[in-house]
């Protein structure tokens, strides 16, 4: 699902905070069938932002640390937050670096003294309390410092694509998950609190088990909120797109959206 940083509705408010917490049910899947970010696109932020050993990053939904582990290794004080304890167990596993600190706490209750020189969320911003998402990242940036948001998908060749549209579209008709929100680079201008905005898109094809591919669908909020029978009549549905397939071809599409702090 993605939310645009805008007024909810208590309705909207009620589902963003009830679905934001399901995937900590399926962390190891999670870690097992999400792909991580690439090396070019992670490259192109750290440049930009200016980081360098010394520099302090915070990072919003840290997941299992496809991102993080990014991060690490480079002499920057990490802070890693998650409100899941399974997702955090596997994060801490997987970055096991003495400068990378993990915390179980949203970020709209997180505090600190410290001011960043780097806020960055992966796929994981929209589910931040429109109300206070940009003014406390304001604040929890230095003078100068950088928001960098990212967000990564699967996009399917050809007949898969549609017919796997078709089936998010049938198991949850007329569901507000198919509004298109805007690009985030709008939402930032919206906000009248940072400056200069940067703007990366970045492409790779993939070839993915059938297994996987069926996998990762199963790790969406929107599925993860159905019931069992739902669940399992869409795993099977699914399953019969891909039948006879041996590989399941993907591009991945990351984009990398940052703004500085004015």
């Amino acid at each position: 699902m993605s939310v645009s940083m805008t007024v909810e509705t208590a309705a909207q408010r009620a589902r963003r905070e009830r679905n934001r917490a399901l995937f900590d049910s399926v962390a190891a899947l999670y870690d097992a069938t999400r792909q991580r970010y690439p090396r070019e696109v992670v490259q192109a932020m750290v440049e930009t932002a200016e980081l360098s050993a010394g520099c302090r990053v915070l990072e919003v939904g840290c997941g299992t640390g496809q991102l993080t582990g990014q991060l690490a290794g480079r002499g920057m004080s990490v802070t890693a937050l998650d409100i899941g304890s399974e997702m955090l167990a596997l994060a801490r596993a997987n970055v096991p670096d003495p400068d990378v600190g993990f915390e179980r706490v949203a970020f709209e209750a997180y505090e600190s003294s410290r001011r960043f020189d780097l806020v960055v969320s992966a796929t994981a911003f929209h589910w931040i309390d429109p109300a206070v998402a940009w003014t406390k990242t304001a604040a929890l940036l230095r003078p100068g410092g950088w928001l960098a948001l990212l967000t990564t998908r699967e996009r399917h060749h050809e007949p898969v694509r549609a017919a796997l549209s078709g089936l998010w579209r049938k198991h949850q008709p007329g569901s507000e998950e198919w509004i298109a929100s805007p690009p985030w680079s709008e939402s930032l201008r919206a906000a009248g609190v940072f400056g200069e905005i940067a703007v990366i898109h970045h492409e790779r094809p993939l070839q993915v088990s059938v297994e996987s591919a069926i996998d990762v669908e199963c790790t969406r909020a929107t599925f993860l909120s159905w019931t069992p029978a739902t669940q399992e009549a869409f795993r099977r549905d699914l399953s019969d797109v891909l039948r006879g397939a041996t590989v399941v071809e993907v591009v991945q599409e990351t984009d990398l959206t940052m703004a500085q702090r004015a």
